[in-house]
């Protein structure tokens, strides 16, 4: 994780893909935007860049620009009126930052924000009730808990969740980085993944507490060297899909009312390369994707058997350079990846009968891109 200085921010629009919007244009009534985080330094991005989406033609118009350090992750409120984001710097210009999002002309207002209190965060998520915000912080082994006031933005730094030990790998799991943090489709825990120890964290969540009850965390040990880097859950709520990052496997879960039991491990990196990195199940749950980074770049298909949520090998996708990240439309149609070394972001068709990619080679150019989130107006 590389530690970076934070930049003054300020909107402004900007032409940052092949398409130029160069005149004010109405935005269409049903509109999917494509918000994209990036690495700032070093390099020539500026910050978070928004898109329009066309889901007809898989084209991309750029919409507007936000200057901010280092956004290399976001998520989105239920109806689009709130857009947060980290910026992965060192532990004293780590931030948190909450914008307004006005969907009529694709722009973005800083509401405020906030430090981490833990270096290099790399994962931020909102609670399903839109009131409080956690982050994953890699360097500092912790994750950061924000409650939300009436407007979205955000109040100091509540709660500090850090935790111990180590791993099996000497150099990369010396200590704790927790990777990402996600809420349960029902909205009953925060699960949380710390590729330093091999273990994926599970805190029950009080409705009328936002800080996290200690005593309720559940430590889910997963195989020696797993790596835990991002996780994903199937659509029926049943099952948890949790990517290795050192050992390119994909572990299936069942989960039993909180009771996680291991159904699978399967290889989604064949090379060995331990840079796996995003994983991501399709909108009608038949298929998944996992993306590798470092060697033979590209995303391992899996299709999902609707008996029991395993997983079988269905493909492999090339891609650019370093797909740290990768988005689905909500229809299914598309698949964007977020080529980091390549500075832009390939658009992929899925065929929703066998799952496998077909690259349109309609390519969005943007630099170091590392995050991906689609909204619909």
């Amino acid at each position: 994780m590389r530690f970076f200085t934070l930049l003054l921010m300020c909107p402004l629009i900007v032409a940052c893909s092949g398409k130029k919007n160069d005149t004010k244009q109405p935005i269409p009534e049903e509109s999917l935007y494509l918000f994209v985080g990036t690495y700032t330094s070093p390099g020539e991005s500026r910050g978070i860049y928004v898109y329009r989406f066309d889901e007809a033609t898989g084209t991309a118009d750029s919409v507007t620009m936000t200057e901010v350090s280092n956004p290399s992750f976001l998520t989105l409120n239920a109806d689009l009126t709130r857009i947060y984001a980290v910026s992965e710097n060192g532990i004293d210009d780590s931030y948190v930052h909450a914008f307004s999002f006005d969907s009529t002309e694709g722009r973005l207002t800083l509401l405020n924000s906030q430090k981490t209190g833990g270096s290099s965060p790399c994962y931020i998520e909102l609670d399903p009730m839109g009131q409080r915000v956690v982050t994953a912080n890699y360097g500092g082994g912790s994750i950061s808990v924000f409650p939300t006031h009436m407007d979205g933005s955000l109040q100091p730094l509540t709660q500090l969740l850090s935790f111990k030990g180590e791993g099996l790998d000497p150099e990369r799991q010396k200590q704790p980085h927790l990777h990402s943090v996600r809420f349960s489709p029902d909205g009953r825990y925060l699960f949380a993944s710390d590729l330093g120890t091999d273990h994926l964290y599970r805190y029950e969540i009080t409705p009328d507490s936002i800080p996290f009850d200690k005593n309720s965390v559940k430590v889910i040990q997963t195989p020696p060297g797993t790596g835990p880097r991002h996780f994903d859950f199937h659509p029926n709520g049943q099952y948890l899909y949790l990517l290795g990052e050192l050992s390119g496997q994909v572990v299936v879960y069942h989960d039993h009312n909180g009771a996680m039991e291991v159904k699978q491990g399967i290889v989604a990196d064949s090379i060995g390369a331990r840079g796996s990195a995003h994983i991501k199940i399709s909108p009608d749950g038949q298929y998944l994707y996992a993306s590798n980074r470092l060697e033979g770049d590209g995303i391992a298909i899996f299709a999902v058997s609707s008996t029991d949520g395993t997983l079988t090998k269905a493909g492999y996708q090339p891609t650019g350079k370093h797909p740290r990240h990768f988005a689905l439309t909500p229809d299914g149609r598309y698949l964007l990846v977020a080529c980091r070394d390549e500075h832009k972001i390939q658009v992929f068709r899925r065929n929703p009968e066998n799952g496998l990619l077909t690259d349109t080679r309609q390519d969005i150019l943007v630099h170091r891109p590392v995050c991906l989130r689609f909204g619909a107006r």
